[in-house]
């Protein structure tokens, strides 16, 4: 709806200019193309965040249920390049027909271009995933239920591999130049479920911790002993992140002793056996 509300403000600030006589020049703005310009984006840009690892929830109000495409980087370089290229390079606003079909014949190369490359990512996304369930499987004999093969910025041919196993969830390097593709090397293993530490169900309970692991694609939990006697709980989205006070994809939360000590007396809050982190209501 915002788009609109915008190209709406840009017809109405150029109508108002030029009924008060401060235009100069005549008007450049055309409503219809300043509309269908906001109606184009308020369509392509969900499908297009889709594409990438942070995911959009499509059935909001109705369900909370993200949707990933694993398929671009969240600022994907190349695609900025290049269309960035077919929009400096189609120059001006040419004056006859076929000096338009001229003139934006850089862009419609760049949008064919573009539209080529998110193709041929989305692939080599899904042949990624499949290659790397197999390997990781016969590497740690343990089945993947779920798994992320997510672009890096600037190399195309690297993925990086976030899976959820039986009991780890499990970090890892796709190259597609090696072989095997999964680098044993760089293999890292977090445990799904978390610390039996009341703390974690109480940090899971606050505000921002709800808010948080309902975002949280593979999550895992970490707990600090403050010197103040507070217990520090970082809660830590693998996608992003793979330890506490990286900024992006973290969060720490602080619960006092003495709340903690009381949690301690009672059964903490069961959490679900996907080892999601949010606590069972």
């Amino acid at each position: 709806m915002l788009p609109f509300v915008l190209a709406g403000a840009v017809v109405l600030f150029d109508r108002l200019v030029r009924r008060l006589g401060r235009a100069t020049l005549p008007s450049t703005v055309a409503p219809r193309q300043v509309l269908l310009l906001a109606g184009i984006s308020v369509l392509t840009h969900p499908i297009l965040d889709t594409l990438n690892t942070y995911g959009v929830r499509w059935l909001m109000p109705f369900s909370e249920r993200w949707f990933y495409g694993d398929v671009l980087f969240i600022v994907d370089p190349w695609l900025w390049i290049v269309l960035a290229l077919g929009f400096g390079l189609s120059g001006g606003r040419p004056r006859s027909r076929g000096m338009a079909r001229r003139g934006s014949r850089p862009a419609r190369v760049a949008l064919l271009m573009a539209s080529g490359y998110i193709i041929v990512m989305a692939l080599t996304g899904w042949m990624a995933r499949r290659i790397a369930a197999r390997e990781l499987t016969t590497l740690t004999g343990e089945r993947v239920e779920a798994l992320m093969a997510g672009p890096a910025p600037f190399t195309p041919m690297v993925r990086n591999i976030v899976a959820a196993q039986e009991s780890s969830y499990r970090v890892a390097e796709f190259r597609w130049l090696r072989s095997p593709h999964l680098d044993p090397a760089s293999v890292r293993s977090y445990p799904r479920r978390p610390p039996a530490d009341p703390a974690v169900a109480i940090a899971s309970a606050t505000e921002g911790g709800r808010r948080f692991l309902s975002w949280a694609r593979f999550p895992v939990f970490e707990t600090e002993a403050a010197p103040d006697g507070t217990t520090l709980v970082h809660i830590i989205d693998l996608r992003y992140a793979s330890r506490p006070g990286t900024g992006f994809g973290t969060i720490t939360i602080q619960v006092p002793a003495t709340t903690a000590s009381r949690s301690a007396s009672r059964s903490p809050p069961p959490f679900p056996p996907d080892g999601s982190g949010a606590p069972v209501p």
